[in-house]
């Protein structure tokens, strides 16, 4: 990397250094704060301590989940790249997304990164912050970006594991908050957070109102046919079911997406499959589309009630992640248990 690159990227961790050595109790305000005065802001954020000296007006969010948070909150302006997408972006902000470069559908590379001379990076996952994914959060700091990972991510959660974490507590909606609370805090833009908030909280309080679908158990396939990953108990999928009052059929699991053979799932027999639709290719049968054609020819699986009913709830790989989006994950599934009967 050039030298001057470096001497750029260097400077917030170089400011920040002197304002804590000037004693110095606030910083400057950030230059076209909208919504008032941004100052510096310290989080403590999943086991890092994270100072951003002023408001980021180079910000790259890696992870989708990250890019809606921030698109929502009306920063494209303020961004400078995306990455890892697993579906299209939310109609509302496809004329701001449109705006900010996409730097890779999936992990782009470090040095792509810094390329945009970032001044702050937020993620949605451990992994894209950690060895095999982008870079790990040191190597962002090294260079003075500080970076932000979602708590959905890693609070109550261990991801020392090979596989997608255990729930050491179930997530809820309020950590979903909480992240867009700190991310409005950092771009000084704190009450367009609470306004997203208060917007979604009343959509969840609307799909839920006078819905009671207890008795009606679900199962969450996100994806591949051969070894399908299907939802435990306490991740997005987790809020979903406590929100409509249902049961997942293996709520006896506390991993993220545990891998189950089809013969235990057709043991479970669900009333209701609710499908990852995902427009990436990694996988087998990531489409729902080819998992329903799947589940209709299988011998194992084409018997059981919800295929043989046909009573599937397709949603997108953001509904069924720990986002913003799994509050249109409550909404597409309320919808579709009034649509079969299955609600009280």
């Amino acid at each position: 990397m050039p030298l001057a690159r470096q001497l750029r990227l260097a400077a917030p961790l170089l400011a920040g250094t002197l304002l804590l050595l000037t004693g110095c109790a606030t910083a400057e305000p950030a230059d076209g704060a909208p919504d008032g005065d941004a100052r510096a802001v310290t989080l403590d954020n999943c086991g890092t301590k994270v100072r951003v000296a002023h408001a980021p007006r180079r910000a790259v969010a890696l992870d989708q989940g990250s890019a809606e948070i921030m698109l929502s909150l009306g920063l494209a302006d303020r961004m400078v790249g995306t990455a890892t997408w697993t579906d299209p972006v939310l109609k509302g902000l496809a004329k701001a997304n449109a705006k900010v470069p996409r730097l890779a559908d999936r992990y782009p590379s470090f040095e792509k990164v810094l390329d945009t001379e970032p001044d702050f990076a937020a993620a949605s996952f451990t992994y894209t912050l950690g060895k095999g994914g982008v870079a790990p959060r040191e190597e962002f700091e090294k260079l003075g970006v500080p970076t932000y990972l979602s708590p959905t991510d890693c609070a109550d959660k261990d991801n020392s594991g090979d596989g997608d974490g255990v729930r050491t507590e179930a997530l809820t909606l309020d950590t979903v908050y909480g992240e867009i609370r700190d991310l409005a805090r950092v771009f000084g833009v704190e009450e367009r957070g609470e306004k997203l908030i208060t917007g979604l909280k009343s959509r969840v309080g609307a799909a839920t109102s006078g819905l009671d679908a207890s008795g009606v158990d679900v199962l969450y396939w996100f994806a591949n046919s051969d070894s399908p990953y299907m939802a435990g108990c306490c991740g997005a999928p987790g809020v979903i079911t406590k929100e409509l009052g249902l049961r997942n059929v293996f709520d006896d699991t506390r991993e993220e997406w545990p891998q189950i053979n089809w013969e235990t799932v057709a043991d479970r027999d669900p009333d209701v499959l609710v499908i990852g639709d995902l427009t990436r290719r990694s996988q087998s049968a990531e489409s729902a589309a080819q998992k329903i054609r799947f589940l209709e020819s299988d011998p194992v699986t084409k018997n059981m009630t919800a295929v043989r009913k046909k009573r599937y709830v397709l949603l997108s790989g953001q509904d069924m992640n720990p986002t913003i989006r799994t509050v249109d994950g409550v909404e597409k599934v309320a919808a579709a248990l009034r649509t079969y009967g299955l609600t009280r």
